[in-house]
């Protein structure tokens, strides 16, 4: 395995390396200090990329952006001091699909990042509790809305795909191929206009699908 990290604190490279390699034994980093080396870097294949969001040429969410078309299986996580939604909710838009607070314990962040292999989001404590509070003010009517957007079969991806189950084992057991799995997820982000696990966890539950 190989992962991007794009850090301009020496010493955050480091722990950043170090939590990688805890998660991922013999994984490969290779680490950059701006968004302009990291663009360069992107198109790259990586499996995991650890990404702050303020460098000193701009903001990290440039790289997610890119990093997401460029590398669709590539997991992309944030790794910042910021916690407010300002910098939480664009970055899931731009294709985040973790959220981790650099502040937190060294063992609560390799835990999040072990649970990739799971099928987990790898997000902090804070930040799942902040992404729940934000949800839960959206009004029921609004939340019936977006339910009623999707088909049945969509509903019932969606509730599978927010428990973490694999693509592969949703297949399995609705009894339809991968394909059509993963055109139901393609659907099923647009319409809710999401675009990672972490959000889809989140319209899940508030639908009741979980």
């Amino acid at each position: 395995m190989k992962a991007l990290i794009l850090e301009d604190m020496p010493e955050s490279q480091e722990m950043l390396c170090e939590l990688a390699a805890v998660a991922f034994p013999g994984i490969e980093c290779v680490c950059v200090a701006d968004v302009k080396s990291a663009l360069v870097q992107a198109t790259e294949c990586f499996q995991l990329a650890l990404i702050d969001l303020s460098l000193p040429d701009g903001s990290g969410i440039d790289v997610i952006q890119k990093m997401a078309m460029a590398c669709p299986a590539c997991t992309l996580v944030v790794a910042t001091i910021f916690d407010d939604d300002d910098h939480l909710f664009p970055a899931l838009r731009a294709g985040a699909h973790g959220y981790l607070l650099k502040d937190e314990a060294p063992e609560v962040l390799a835990r999040q990042l072990q649970g990739i292999r799971e099928g987990r989001p790898p997000l902090s404590p804070s930040v799942a509790r902040r992404m729940l509070s934000h949800f839960r003010g959206i009004p029921d009517a609004v939340q019936e809305e977006q339910k009623n957007l999707l088909s049945p079969r969509e509903r019932e991806v969606l509730g599978q795909l927010a428990l973490g189950i694999s693509i592969a084992a949703i297949a399995q057991e609705m009894g339809i191929s991968h394909h059509t799995v993963g055109d139901h997820v393609k659907n099923i982000y647009r319409k809710l206009n999401i675009s990672s696990r972490a959000e889809a966890a989140l319209q899940a539950r508030n639908m009741g699908l979980m």
